[in-house]
């Protein structure tokens, strides 16, 4: 049994669905923290709203690469991958912050493209620094 705890595969698959139930409870607390609905927008066509998820997905996963990498320990992992996120939670907040003459949320639910890129652009971004301090 313990040849099964220490294999790569096993370890692989442990990672892989903790990191996959963190993204979904990351990506619902995005939803909760944005004023439009991430998916019903989608579903919609709205390119900003696409490219500003797809760009928290990349950054939560690329935390989590960072995370995996450095850590041995499966706890240990997910709790920089959660402090990662939320890292990535206080960049978004900053982004919103930075721009006080038009409200970011409202321009990506109104697919402003642009500012749909800067935001996935961003999020892709801090990702990179994020999970470099975690190494």
């Amino acid at each position: 049994m313990d040849q099964l705890w220490e294999s790569v595969a096993f370890q692989t698959a442990a990672n892989y669905s903790v990191v996959i139930v963190c993204m979904i409870v990351f990506l619902a607390l995005f939803e909760f923290v944005t004023s439009y609905r991430n998916w019903e927008e989608i579903q919609r066509g709205n390119l900003a709203v696409a490219m500003a998820t797809g760009g928290k997905i990349f950054g939560i996963a690329n935390i989590f690469r960072f995370s995996i990498e450095h850590n041995d320990s499966l706890v240990t992992m997910m709790g920089w991958g959660v402090f990662g996120f939320f890292l990535l939670l206080i960049g978004y907040f900053t982004f919103e912050f930075l721009t006080p003459k038009f409200k970011i949320d409202k321009q990506i639910a109104a697919d402003n493209r642009a500012v749909g890129f800067i935001s996935m652009v961003i999020s892709i971004g801090l990702s990179f620094v994020i999970g470099a301090g975690i190494s």
